[in-house]
């Protein structure tokens, strides 16, 4: 299967079913052609395999303090920080592919964990105790949501934060923002090559087709 129908029987599952890292690592295989989607699957596993304690803080302690996966302050819109092979090559990324590693590593370990699609910031909340939000752009930081508003307002000055900014967003809708992202990479790049194919990845997600045409129209 080519990772352009890999990636639509992925995110045609339903909503909690949909594997982040398969579609990632599909999204990937667009702009590398010829990855090997299953081994770098498998990269995740070993990843799961070298954790010693399967808890958020252990796998925290893993990541980030062990194998120092970090944000990339340097050069942000790299678009290598939005692809998931290159963020477990290099151990840096943005905050939605550094949280997609950690979330799909907990996933392995029976840690269960959401995304949480705050504007300006993606974060990832403990299922367990959904005062617990880790910030795996900063070296994988615990916070409560007191950080969660400061973090907002330092990106946000004067806007009024919701607190529905801090609920677990949908599966598919961590995609789709990873597809934004680099849609919004290859716009200022003038990319047309890239740009094309991540529109049509965007326009395969159920739904997404059409609000992309609404928007058009």
């Amino acid at each position: 299967m080519d990772p352009a129908e890999r990636f639509a029987a992925a995110v045609g599952r339903p909503d909690p079913e949909v594997p982040l890292d398969e579609a990632a690592l599909c999204i990937a295989a667009h702009a590398a052609p010829g990855l090997d989607v299953d081994a770098q699957l498998a990269r995740l596993d070993d990843l799961a395999a070298r954790c010693r304690e399967p808890t958020l803080d252990g796998l925290r302690r893993l990541l980030f303090s062990d194998l120092g996966f970090v944000g990339n302050t340097l050069d942000y819109h790299d678009p290598r920080n939005s692809l998931l092979h290159e963020v477990l090559d290099r151990r840096t990324g943005i905050p939605i592919t550094l949280a997609v590693v950690l979330m799909e590593v907990g996933r392995r370990l029976g840690v269960p964990l959401a995304g949480v699609s705050m504007p300006g910031h993606f974060l990832v909340r403990d299922r367990v105790d959904p005062e617990v939000f880790v910030d795996a752009f900063d070296h994988g930081r615990v916070i409560d949501r007191a950080g969660c508003r400061r973090r907002f307002h330092a990106l946000h000055p004067g806007v009024p934060f919701d607190e529905r900014f801090l609920d677990p967003s949908p599966r598919r809708a961590v995609v789709v923002r990873m597809l934004a992202n680099l849609q919004g990479i290859y716009v200022r790049a003038a990319d047309r090559d890239a740009l094309r194919w991540v529109l049509a990845l965007r326009s395969s997600v159920p739904g997404e087709g059409r609000r992309m045409a609404a928007r058009l129209n």
